[in-house]
């Protein structure tokens, strides 16, 4: 009995051999029919999930029609001074001012967005484009738009405004607005400068008493500011000038 399970056991492991083989013949033989059946697969598997995909983006893209992200006031005006300001700091001052017919200048931020604060701010830009160009009138007229109570960009715009003034010939207001400019916000930075352009305005006028009691004013006020430093000539001039 056990020597027949052991034959039985032989002639199943002879079966399982020869069936192996053929198996590694067949493959063998039969490779590239193999190989295209696997890419097959592969391609249809991936047109799938491309499928898949794909209509994910649609149903996407229509969510996104369906519910479009609007840019708010204050963003719209602030990507149109964005792009106006890229030609204001390469001195194209034209294309800042009108656009370039693609993007808005600031004239038009101005018109369209003024109460905003980027709107304001095209204006302040503006002032300084047509300064540059020497078109006197109208960069007062914008810098006058300017409304902010910043602690630097508000007395600088007074300041320009006054240099514009000064530029026309109108020494009468280039005294009043560097009063205002200086007295605005009052600091080390914009105020020494433009009490030091007030004395200036005032020798060409003529007036060098009061030239004299604004330098001083500067030195006694700002003693550690650049124009400080620089004032103790033209005090020294003008008390001489005086006697």
């Amino acid at each position: 009995m056990a020597k027949q399970n052991t034959k039985q056991g032989d002639e199943r492991l002879e079966n399982v051999e020869e069936a192996l083989s053929k198996t590694e013949l067949w493959i063998e033989n039969n490779q590239k029919t193999l190989w295209i059946i696997l890419i097959a697969v592969l391609l249809v598997a991936v047109a799938i999930w491309g499928y898949s995909r794909y209509r994910d983006r649609k149903n996407q893209t229509a969510q996104d029609l369906s519910f479009p992200s609007e840019m708010s006031f204050e963003e719209k005006a602030t990507q149109a001074v964005d792009f106006a300001t890229y030609y204001m700091q390469n001195e194209d001052y034209a294309q800042a001012l009108n656009g370039d017919g693609e993007n808005v200048g600031f004239l038009s931020v101005v018109n369209d967005y003024g109460s905003s604060k980027a709107g304001n701010l095209a204006a302040y830009y503006a002032g300084i484009c047509y300064l540059k160009q020497g078109d006197y009138q109208n960069a007062i007229e914008y810098l006058k738009k300017y409304s902010n109570n910043d602690k630097v960009f508000a007395p600088l715009a007074l300041g320009l405004i006054a240099d514009c003034y000064l530029e026309l010939g109108d020494q009468q207001n280039a005294v009043s607005y560097y009063e205002k400019a200086a007295a605005k916000n009052a600091n080390d930075f914009t105020s020494p400068m433009h009490l030091m352009k007030l004395g200036m305005t005032y020798e060409i006028m003529g007036n060098y008493a009061k030239a004299l009691e604004t330098y001083k004013t500067l030195k006694k006020d700002f003693p550690n500011s650049n124009e400080a430093f620089e004032i103790s000539k033209s005090i020294a001039y003008l008390e001489e000038k005086m006697k």
